[in-house]
């Protein structure tokens, strides 16, 4: 009898092991569906021709590959140049605020000093203040640039350069630096305290104990926050807008491709007009797709080390 009753509640608990198994998958799927969804339909949609887009019996493979969207599109949006100049641009921005991120999350993380919860509550805050709020005071600082008022007036103006994305990025104040700085911050809080004392034994000091301790062992954490800087930056078009708003970059060149082509043809109708933002759409993420694809087990592997999941 008791052998029964034992053989019965294994079976309950595989039966409702799997049910949850079946459940957990099942919400995996929809999210994925969710995620993938925009990309299942730009693809398909980028190699259509515009009768496609009446074809009722077309939904998501066109008919024939017609590829002359993507010629278009490269030739309107620059692509060579634009992508040169935004690879430049994001890769000295996303390295300066790994270099910086890091440094301020160290010290919040390892150095006790007055103000420390005040200011650190501070960076979690930049993460809810809505970007236009401060768009005009940063748009007048980097336009009349006097650096605190040591350079006479009416300063220099910085616009149009990538000037203001650096100094942001030095100072910890550009986009989406308030979550590097909590990334970076949280796992050096995690690591043993017994590697910088050990350090400080040999005759280390503080900042060398930094460079030649605490930074090979946060490669994980500096993975992950270079990956989300250079994604973020990749995508703005807010603030390159704002700064930069004649630069041949491609969230700019994307903007207008549609109306690029428009002044050529003179009019287009509104379906072309979404194929060829579909297919500028393609390019301009394909990068990341192929930068992702290359880095997935790093960037999976900070993620789980950094603690920001969960």
């Amino acid at each position: 009898m008791a052998q029964g009753d034992l053989k019965r509640k294994m079976f309950v608990g595989k039966v409702a092991s799997g049910f949850w198994s079946l459940i957990r998958g099942v919400i995996i799927l929809g999210i994925c569906y969710v995620i993938l969804y925009p990309l299942i339909v730009k693809i398909p949609s980028s190699f259509m021709r515009e009768v496609d887009m009446f074809d009722k019996t077309v939904q998501f493979v066109p008919r024939v590959l017609h590829w002359e969207n993507y010629k278009v599109v490269w030739e309107h949006m620059k692509y060579p140049t634009a992508f040169w100049n935004s690879l430049k641009l994001t890769l000295v921005v996303s390295t300066i605020q790994l270099a910086a991120c890091t440094f301020i999350g160290y010290g919040f993380a390892r150095f006790k000093f007055w103000g420390q919860s005040v200011l650190f509550a501070a960076v979690v805050f930049t993460l809810v203040v809505p970007p236009q709020m401060i768009m005009i005071p940063l748009y007048l600082n980097f336009r009349y640039f006097t650096f605190f008022g040591l350079l006479p007036e009416p300063g220099i103006n910085l616009l149009g350069s990538y000037w203001p994305f650096v100094l942001t990025a030095l100072t910890g104040t550009g986009l989406r630096n308030g979550l590097f700085i909590y990334i970076m911050r949280q796992f050096f809080r995690g690591m043993p305290k017994g590697l910088e004392e050990a350090a400080y034994i040999d005759g280390a000091g503080p900042i060398r104990t930094f460079l030649r301790v605490m930074l090979p062992n946060a490669k994980p954490a500096m993975i992950t926050v270079f990956l989300f800087a250079f994604v973020w930056q990749w995508n703005d078009y807010f603030f390159t807008s704002i700064y930069m708003g004649n630069a041949e970059v491609l969230p700019v060149m994307l903007e207008g491709v549609a109306f690029d082509v428009m002044k050529t043809a003179n009019y287009i109708s509104d379906n072309y007009r979404s194929i060829l933002n579909n297919t500028g759409m393609v390019l301009f993420i394909a990068p990341l797709l192929i930068l992702y694809t290359v880095l997935q087990r790093y960037f999976i592997e900070g993620v789980e080390r950094t603690g920001i999941v969960g």
